[in-house]
Order: structure tokens, then C-alpha cells, then sequence
């Protein structure tokens, strides 16, 4: 059948996949709880028939605050069948923004996974003058609770009038607003018509060699619009979606899942590189050698065979060795998604060396998201690009280096805002994306963010995206920002990876009682020194770090050092380390 609503997924899946036990899956309690296509659109519908009795119309707003679960697909397709708008919000923003966003987008109902997301909110509730009632996926005392509202919508069904409701919407109706995550201000309520986000996951389903026999993993936050349209994906073409329980269970998770396929982010993938190093920097002898062997062997990795077959042999026997144990580790992945950032070409090496396909891939939420994807067809792949622009989009390089494009992937404007919506649609319909890029043959290469490239005081730009991006190649760097607009030179404030460091001291004999005591340490300083020094080489002189600062902890979302999606909050950072910078110029 024709998908023209996102809601249609539902009898679409019934109608070519109607026997499967596990259409989406979540995990309570150490057991694995499956829903079948039946059940899910039972509570679905009921969903539904409970906020119609509660009275709620066609364009009014309800959020969802919670981490990944099977519950937010249900609520997702109640919502969205009687023609309301779903409005996804992160788990670990700030309480300005979420009484900016909940007031913003005049929120009637909201829904939470639990008592901690509940807590995050419940001192702002006061202040959402719109807001009727809060449900919970977790009974707990004293809150209404989902299974509530659908008792409620059982002893209140009225399918005559959903069927009128689902029949009236159309392609161009509203099914979601996405607030951006903020890297420098107020969030922006992105809309998104059903239209915009099925013309891109239909558009790009070819890219998935997987079909109703697959599972795969979900556990990047289903808020953002990334993991949402490959949620929508995997539902297209019947592939099982299992949620990770959280973060830290993901490696768990995929041993007891055992999934064909997953989205990621670089972050991750940097983080399991430098655990698989940490690990292999406590063997000894032979093996030790051996290790770091097939590690070169690895950096060396080139598509499609164009290493000539000696190093194919050697790349076979590296494989039995040492990269087997890896496929052991991750559960027998063989393909994974990576969004969000740039990934760093040689981590994309070494893992298409250890026989897991990475594609990499380039949108924005107000592209809904994908606007090029590397694929695995023949000569679809290429290290270092975002592969080629998907066949319903058009995309042209600015004079200026931005990235323009155009097609029904496109929003329909920011919520409330026309005067933000006509700074980056243009009067020709171009979306203006921020980042500067170029093609590398038929494909796309994201260069930097139009808005964080500076220029020193010798008139030389500098991206700062493109250094950082390199630098955190180092193992012992997890993150950087690089600084210096009119200054004479970039410096760079570094939070090391303290776990690979901690590794360091203790193999040097370093003693130390906390973080800020050891990168105090003379050779501490000398170790990132040697770093500055490597990476430095592969840019120009006006490129190139002279001066450097660490700092005594790593960055996280918590801390707010980085956005809901893993960016540097640049212009909050900027501030927080005034001193910092100071002193480096």
C-alpha cells in the first residue's frame, strides 16, 4: 500500500508482515517484552480513542520526554492517527529549556518514562499554563499512568470517528515539531510534515540489505530526528526494533539481541576503538605484537580491494587473529549507520577492516533528515564523504562554500518563527544548511559549519570542526575545542580521555591523587605536547595549534558542555572558559 501518513506504517506492516511475535521490543525488568503488529496497533488505537474522549483535536500539541521504549512508538502512532502534533523532547536539557519548548509549543499533555524524568520537570509544571496532565510508562503512585489512558480509550472506543479523523489528514498535515538542540541559542521548533520525513525514509530504504527475518537495535535518543526516520525505516521494511535499556547496557544489549544493524554516532564508535585499545595495551609478548599489527594493517584498509592482494592475505589473516575477537564483542553486527558528526575517516577504516560496514551519512532536522548517505552498492561507499545525495534532493554548492539544497525532504519553517524560516529558505525554496562542503567526485564532503569557521588576525579562516575532527584521532584526547578568532594563531582547550591516561601514569610510574593534580604533571604536559606536535603536520602553518590548555574533566551533555547530539556548545563554552582563553593569547 501507498504510505501518505506515517500512521499508514502500521497497516502496512499487517498487510506484508502480519505473523511476527517482535515488530518492537523493550526490556522490564531483565526480560524482553515483544509486541506483535496486532498488539501494537491495539494500543495504538486505544491511544488514540483515549485522547479523543479527553477531548483532544486535530493540531493540538503533546510531548514525549523519555528515553527509548517500545511505549513511544504506541503513543507516537496514537498521536499522530487523530491528527495531533507529537513533540519529542530530550531527556537531559536544561530546565529553561524545557519551560521554553513545553510553553513554546503550547503542550497539553506530556508523557515520561518514569519517576526520574519526572522529577526533571516537575518544579516547571506550574509554569505550562496549557498543560492538563502528565502520564507515566511506570505506575507510580500518585500519577496517572499510560495504561490508564488506554483502559480509558478501551471503554471509550469510537472507531467510526477515527476512521473520519485518519481519512481527513493529509501528506501535507503536521505530524511533529523538533526543537534543535541549541548550540547557540534559544531551540528552534523544527515542522515536519508527514510528507517531509516518508519521502525520506522511502526514499533511502534500498540502502538496508535487511527485510522481516532482521533485527535491529535502537538506543540513540528516538527524539532526535535521525534515529526517529530510521525508526520509521525499520517499521517500512519490517525489520524487528529491539530499544537498548540504556547507554551503558548497549554492548550488553546487542550480545543478547544479536541485530543485523544499528545507527550510531562517531562518539560511540570512537568509544569502543579506545576501550578495544585499552584492552589490547595489557597484552604481552606475541600477542601484543600481533595486535597492533592488525591495527595497521587496519588503518591501511581501502575499499573494493584497490590494496592489490597481498595485503587482502594479510588482511585475512589479521582478521582470524585479532579482528574475529572483535565480531565476538559485538554481537555479529554487520552493518551500522553513523550520523550526527563527521567520522573520522581512519576509525572508518579500521572498522570496515574488522568486517563491520559503516555508512556514512549527512542531514540536519530540518532536512528530515538524510540529504546524502553513503550505500553499499557498487563504488556507493567512500572514506572521508557522506556519500552521494539521495535521488528525490537537489544539492548546490554556494559561492561561499554552503551547502544548498532542495526537495520534499525540506521543513515546512520553524514553529512561530517566519522571520528564522526566511534567514535559511530563500525566495528560490533553497534551504541554506549552515555547513560548508564540496564534491569529491559524485559525492559530498562536509569542509565545516559556516557559522564556527573564524579568522585570525592574519586574515587566515580557520574551521575549527576540521582540526578538532583530526585531533581526536589521538587516544589519549576525548574531545577539544579549538579557539582563536582574531588572534594571531588556534589554540586549543583539550579534555583528555582520562581512562586511557589514568592507563598512561600508571605504566610511567606517575602518581597523582586527582585529575587536576595529574595534568599538571611535567609529562603529562610532554605526552600532549608529542600529540600537538603529530596531528599538527597534516595542516598548514596558520592551521596548526600553538598553544594548548588541559582541563581536569571530560565533557558531557550533563556538564553542558555538549549538546543532546554530542556537538560542542561553542558559545556556552566560550564563556565558561573565558580564563582559559585569555590566558592562551
Amino acid at each position: 500500500m501507498e504510505i501518505k501518513r506515517i500512521f499508514d506504517l502500521l497497516e502496512n506492516y499487517k498487510q506484508q508482515f502480519p505473523d511476527k511475535p517482535d515488530v518492537i521490543a523493550g526490556k522490564d525488568n531483565g526480560v524482553w517484552i515483544k509486541f506483535s503488529i496486532n498488539q501494537y496497533i491495539e494500543k495504538a488505537n486505544n491511544v488514540s480513542y483515549g485522547l479523543m474522549a479527553l477531548g483532544v483535536k486535530k493540531g493540538d500539541t503533546i510531548a514525549s520526554i523519555t528515553f527509548n521504549r517500545p511505549e513511544w512508538n504506541i503513543i507516537d502512532m496514537g498521536i499522530q492517527q487523530i491528527g495531533a502534533i507529537h513533540i519529542p523532547i530530550y531527556p537531559n536539557i536544561s530546565d529553561s529549556d524545557y519551560l521554553y519548548i513545553l510553553n513554546h509549543a503550547e503542550v497539553k499533555y506530556i508523557f515520561v518514562a518514569g519517576e526520574e524524568m519526572y522529577r526533571r520537570i516537575k518544579h516547571i509544571i506550574q509554569d505550562i499554563p496549557t498543560l492538563k496532565t502528565i502520564y507515566t510508562f511506570r505506575n507510580l503512585h500518585g500519577f496517572e499512568h499510560l495504561n490508564e489512558l488506554i483502559e480509558f480509550g478501551k471503554n471509550n472506543k469510537n472507531k467510526k470517528r477515527l476512521d473520519e479523523i485518519k481519512n481527513s489528514l493529509t501528506e501535507n498535515d503536521i505530524a511533529t515539531i523538533i526543537y534543535t538542540s541549541g548550540t547557540t541559542g534559544t531551540p528552534k521548533g523544527v515542522v515536519l510534515k508527514h510528507k517531509n520525513i516518508i519521502s525520506n525514509f522511502t526514499v533511502v530504504s534500498y540502502i538496508l540489505p535487511y527485510g522481516p527475518e532482521s533485527r535491529a537495535l535502537s538506543f540513540l535518543p528516538i527524539c532526535h530526528i535521525f534515529e526517529r526516520m530510521v525508526n520509521y525505516l525499520f517499521q517500512y521494511r519490517g525489520i524487528s526494533i529491539y530499544f537498548a535499556e540504556n547507554l551503558g547496557t548497549v554492548m550488553d544489549n546487542i550480545k543478547e539481541v544479536k541485530p543485523q544493524v544499528m545507527t550510531t554516532v562517531p562518539r560511540l564508535l570512537e568509544k569502543i576503538y579506545e576501550r578495544i585499545l585499552f584492552n589490547g595495551k595489557k597484552l604481552k609478548g606475541i600477542k601484543k605484537i600481533i595486535f597492533y599489527w592488525a591495527l595497521n594493517i587496519g588503518q591501511e584498509y581501502n575499499l573494493y580491494k584497490e590494496n592489490g592482494w597481498f595485503y587482502e592475505l594479510k588482511l585475512s589473516l589479521a582478521r582470524k587473529l585479532v579482528f574475529k575477537k572483535w565480531e565476538e564483542a559485538l554481537g555479529g553486527i554487520d552493518l551500522m549507520v553513523s550520523g550526527g558528526a563527521a567520522l573520522q575517516p581512519r576509525l572508518n577504516r579500521i572498522f570496515w577492516a574488522a568486517g563491520f560496514r559503516i555508512l556514512e551519512g549527512y542531514g540536519l532536522s530540518e532536512t528530515s533528515p538524510v540529504i546524502a548517505v553513503n550505500t553499499l552498492e557498487p563504488n556507493g561507499c567512500k572514506f572521508g564523504t557522506v556519500g552521494e545525495v539521495i535521488k528525490n534532493t537537489i544539492v548546490k554548492i554556494a559561492p561561499d562554500g554552503e551547502i544548498l539544497c532542495k526537495g520534499p525532504c525540506i521543513m515546512d519553517g520553524y514553529f512561530k518563527h517566519p522571520e528564522q524560516t526566511s534567514q535559511v529558505i530563500d525566495q528560490d525554496g533553497w534551504f541554506h544548511t549552515g555547513d560548508i562542503g564540496e564534491f569529491d567526485g559524485t559525492k559530498l564532503k562536509i569542509t565545516g559549519r559556516k557559522k564556527e569557521i573564524f579568522k585570525t588576525s592574519f586574515g587566515k579562516y580557520i574551521s575549527p570542526q576540521l582540526l578538532e575532527n583530526k585531533f581526536k584521532e589521538s587516544q589519549y584526547i576525548d574531545n577539544l575545542l579549538v579557539v582563536g578568532e582574531n588572534q594571531k594563531f588556534a589554540a586549543a582547550i583539550i579534555a583528555p580521555d582520562f581512562t586511557l591516561l589514568r592507563e598512561w601514569c600508571e605504566e610511567q610510574g606517575i602518581v597523582y591523587t586527582t585529575h587536576s593534580e595529574m595534568i599538571r604533571h611535567p609529562e603529562i604536559k610532554k605526552l600532549f605536547e608529542k600529540e600537538i606536535e603529530y596531528y599538527n603536520k597534516f595542516f598548514g602553518d596558520a592551521e596548526q595549534i600553538k598553544r594548548f590548555e588541559l582541563v581536569d574533566n571530560e565533557w558531557s551533555v550533563e556538564s553542558g558542555d555538549l549538546t543532546a547530539t554530542l556537538k560542542l556548545r561553542r558559545t556556552y563554552m566560550s564563556k565558561k572558559y573565558a580564563c582559559i582563553i585569555q590566558k592562551l593569547f
